[in-house]
């Protein structure tokens, strides 16, 4: 390939993929894979569906591959706006504001009553680590600094830095990236279909909650700053619990003086039929951290959100050098993030997609459980809305997780015949085995056909050798 100036480009579609060959690193990407294949270049995206460098297009039912892309894509109206209040203004540090983000904490807050406070940085991880320098601060200015662990669940998953990472209840996704932050410990998961306390729910005590108050108890209920947990466990296999779980979990915190964290990178604005996850449940948090849906996609932006109860322990006379939250998010004073973020939620409430999502999700539902009832390899089906989870088994009856490599070959065969699907990827020892669905928010009837229509002929064409 010749060489190349900043402003010249391409003259083909091979130059681009040798370029990506030879010089992007993929996330999530073992790339000897490419020794003998090339990768997948997306170029162009319109609703619901994508097309790659080779001309073929793909029903999305990921939402641009990790829950993004709520409100599908080519919005030419968040791209203009991003495009306007970026000539207008870029940039400044959040030290200072801007207005679209003022405006946009205000169109926030309004959908989240009991929250008032939105901290904007770039990112899932990055949301999330702020609630915990939050947390251990707090440790600091209410006490001895004593109060400082952080509680996470199991088979939740937090972000990609060290500090996320050790909050992570992933076995693989945490692999070779020790040692951890100390000071996070863990509790059960709520996975009703796999109960890790051998029950069947409505004859349990709910016990995956009631879990909680056992790990405080051991930690030491003076040591335990706060709980983080996803209101759907995502990637960790697209858990949702059951109705009596938040109430027994804000229960918990409230005896234990705890803080109560929901990480909505992946559910929250519109994935689930209402704003955010944990709004399905009885639930009242001290945190709500997200990213993701924020902007669609369409700008990085991610959000710390917290109630006034914990911004006003922060504030303090100037005199005092340390109490203020001494933290910066560089790129949270870009002016895109905001923007785009404004804009999405105009087409969600304009579009009624919040209704759509609830109407879509149980059409989609219907379908799973359609195709459950044909092939004994699926062994569950769950989720809520527009979120759903395939959980594929060798037997049913013990119920024993299918190998990873079939999920990876009934992805395959989605996107051989034009369906792009999610699946939990390398996270677990054993359940790697949940393929997983999050179609844009704007999907329709006839795209929840097709998405079911093409999975059902996928496991036609590729049953589960013994």
């Amino acid at each position: 390939m010749k060489s190349m100036s900043a402003t010249q480009e391409f003259d083909d579609m091979s130059e681009i993929i040798a370029s990506d060959k030879k010089h992007v690193w993929h996330h999530l990407t073992q790339h000897s894979v490419f020794d003998s294949s090339d990768p997948m270049i997306i170029e162009s995206g319109e609703g619901m569906r994508v097309t790659d460098i080779n001309g073929k297009t793909f029903l999305d039912a990921t939402s641009g591959g990790v829950w993004s892309v709520n409100v599908g894509y080519g919005r030419t109206e968040i791209a203009d706006a991003v495009r306007d209040q970026l000539l207008k203004m870029c940039y400044f540090a959040n030290s200072a504001g801007n207005v679209p983000a003022a405006e946009y904490a205000a169109a926030l807050i309004d959908k989240m009553p009991g929250m008032s406070r939105v901290y904007f940085s770039n990112s899932g991880s990055e949301a999330n680590e702020k609630a915990y320098k939050m947390v251990r601060q707090l440790a600091h200015i209410n006490g001895n600094g004593e109060k400082y662990k952080i509680i996470y669940r199991d088979r939740d998953y937090h972000g990609t830095t060290i500090g996320a990472l050790s909050s992570t209840g992933q076995a693989e996704r945490r692999e070779q990236y020790g040692p951890f932050v100390p000071g996070f410990s863990s509790f059960s998961h709520c996975c009703c279909y796999r109960c890790p306390f051998g029950k069947t729910y409505g004859e349990c005590n709910i016990e995956c909650a009631q879990d909680l108050e056992r790990a405080i108890l051991e930690e030491g209920p003076e040591t335990v700053g706060s709980v983080v947990l996803e209101p759907i466990t995502a990637g960790g296999g697209v858990i949702p619990p059951v109705p009596e779980y938040f109430p027994i979990i804000q229960e918990i915190c409230k005896k234990y003086d705890v803080l109560l964290h929901i990480d909505e990178v992946v559910c929250g604005l519109g994935r689930t039929g209402t704003w955010f996850g944990y709004q399905n449940y009885d639930v009242k948090p001290d945190f709500v951290t997200m990213a993701k849906g924020v902007a669609s996609g369409y700008a990085a932006i991610s959000c710390t959100v917290t109630t006034e109860a914990v911004f006003e322990k922060f504030k303090a006379p100037a005199s005092e050098r340390m109490p203020y939250f001494r933290d910066i998010s560089t790129f949270g004073g870009c002016t895109a993030g905001p923007t785009a973020g404004l804009k999405t939620l105009e087409i969600l409430e304009r579009e009624e997609l919040l209704s759509n999502v609830k109407k879509m999700g149980t059409y989609l539902m219907e379908g799973l459980h359609h195709l459950k009832n044909r092939f004994p390899v699926i062994g569950d089906v769950r989720g809520k809305g527009l979120f759903a989870g395939i959980e594929l088994v060798t037997d049913r009856e013990s119920k024993t997780p299918a190998p990873e490599s079939y999920a990876v070959q009934i992805a395959g065969a989605c996107a051989k015949n034009g369906l792009l699907i999610g699946r939990t990827n390398r996270s677990f020892d054993l359940f790697n085995n949940t393929l997983c669905l999050s179609p844009a928010l704007i999907a329709t009837k006839g795209d929840i056909e097709e998405i079911v229509s093409i999975i059902e002929r996928s496991f036609e064409a590729t049953p589960l050798q013994n």
